[in-house]
């Protein structure tokens, strides 16, 4: 019941991101008349924000209530939309967009460690593929209704996807709310249901990960295993990032979640439109479709995707995204060879992006959950959504300059080694689990002890 609840109040809280993003640079910097400088200057602010809350808010996530941390995050993101309204100067505006970005991004590895603590290791994958199905159809959905209703000839004439967007967070936040609140016996039960299923995981108990459940607060609770009522010595001694990226399973996790990035989001909205428009002569209208394109994928092969690999390794599952996005680019290579039908070639390629993106979607944060260090759980899933959107915010200057000078077969060709390096991670991550040794196993008689 309580993965379902944030499954819906992911969705509804994505409405803020659909209703806002697609429109505030030309609001910006033409309903408002504040210039380009100001609406660029908006987006880096929220990428920026979005990579200062991450990180912190996961390292809230892991030692308080993540329920708490979401809801607190997100209520800071409807204060920042909404102040928006009030905007009428670029220095109040670009504030406002800072704060949206914080707190957008903050409520993201809290709601990640919720998933994991309210699922199994049995339907896991299940809830996290639904969650982000969820947010998909909610920014699908703020895009329309925004779009029916926004009035970029008027200077209110964003206003009320700003008031959509805050009410989308408020009532969001209720829903966590109120499903952090259930009554105890349920909380209990999920609690004990997760803790066997972790001890019964192999990878999971392999790797020390995911910590002890607390049955009072259904968070995921730092473990001392060295009996001094703190969490892991080692995270003390050394700096955070150390201790995250001290296995190389780890390290080639966030290697493959950098490649993934650079070689699809990081271009959705802006490279591979550019790419369409300037080279293959597409009508934009055509965009509009591809991105439709993709949604529809995701959500009707989701369920199927995760039913069919349910069984598959993390690392295979990952390997195979890897190759979906070269025959993606291979295809985007090939389309300007054919000027008669690249078109259908490049909306037919956002769908197979969305393929990939089925697999991708539900694998990811539950592997780098299961290798993160004993108490980091958080803090290691908001590193490594921090490291997804600073070079996703990379993606369209990139873009930009390599299109922009010409370059098209650099830009397809960096996507494509891209795209390689990607497989040949993943590829990492499977050998370095492999050679997991078997004495750095967690004994199950180890005395387990969570802290208050």
């Amino acid at each position: 019941m309580r993965a379902r609840l944030l499954i819906l109040a992911s969705a509804i809280g994505s409405l803020g991101w659909g209703a806002v993003l697609p429109y505030q640079y030309a609001y910006a910097a033409d309903t408002r008349d504040w210039g380009a400088l100001v609406a660029a200057g908006a987006s880096s602010l929220f990428s920026i924000g979005a990579l200062v809350a991450a990180p912190l808010a996961g390292r809230l996530a892991d030692r308080f209530d993540p329920v708490r941390v979401a809801v607190v995050a997100q209520l800071l993101g409807a204060a920042g939309v909404a102040s928006l309204v009030l905007a009428d100067a670029p220095g109040l505006f670009l504030a406002g967009v800072l704060v949206f970005g914080l707190g957008l991004s903050a409520a993201v590895p809290a709601k990640q460690v919720l998933a994991l603590t309210w699922s199994s290791s049995d339907d896991r994958r299940k809830v996290f593929a639904y969650k982000f199905t969820g947010e998909a159809l909610g920014m699908a959905a703020g895009a329309f209704l925004a779009g029916l209703v926004v009035d970029l000839d008027r200077a209110d004439g964003l206003d009320i996807a700003f008031m959509m967007a805050a009410g989308g967070f408020v009532l969001s936040s209720a829903i966590i709310a109120l499903a952090g609140r259930l009554p105890f016996a349920d909380r209990l039960a999920g609690g004990a249901r997760a803790s066997a299923a972790e001890t019964s995981d192999p990878l999971s108990t392999a790797t020390g990960s995911i910590g002890a459940i607390d049955a009072a607060t259904g968070a995921i609770a730092s473990v001392d295993l060295d009996g001094d009522g703190h969490a892991d010595g080692a995270a003390r001694s050394k700096g955070a990032l150390r201790v995250i990226f001290a296995q190389p399973a780890m390290r080639w996790t966030a290697v493959v979640t950098i490649a993934l990035a650079l070689g699809f989001y990081a271009q959705f909205e802006s490279g591979l439109p550019a790419y369409g428009i300037t080279v293959l002569d597409v009508d934009p209208s055509a965009i509009g479709l591809a991105a439709a394109i993709n949604c529809i994928v995701i959500v009707a092969l989701q369920v199927i995707v995760v039913k069919l690999t349910a069984k598959r390794s993390a690392p295979a599952l990952l390997m195979a995204v890897g190759s979906i996005w070269v025959a993606s680019w291979l295809i985007l290579s090939a389309a300007q060879f054919s000027p008669g039908i690249a078109t259908a070639l490049f909306v037919t390629t956002y769908g197979i992006f969305a393929v990939g993106e089925t697999i991708y979607s539900p694998v990811l944060n539950p592997l780098t959950a299961q290798l993160a260090p004993k108490g980091m759980v958080g803090q290691t899933l908001g590193t490594i959504a921090a490291l997804q959107t600073a070079f996703s915010a990379a993606g369209p200057l990139v873009a930009g300059v390599l299109l922009g000078a010409g370059l098209t077969d650099v830009f397809l060709g960096m996507h494509l080694a891209v795209s390689a390096l990607a497989v040949f991670a993943a590829w990492r991550i499977k050998k370095a689990l492999s050679r997991e040794p078997d004495n750095a196993r967690r004994d199950p008689s180890t005395t387990v002890r969570v802290q208050a």
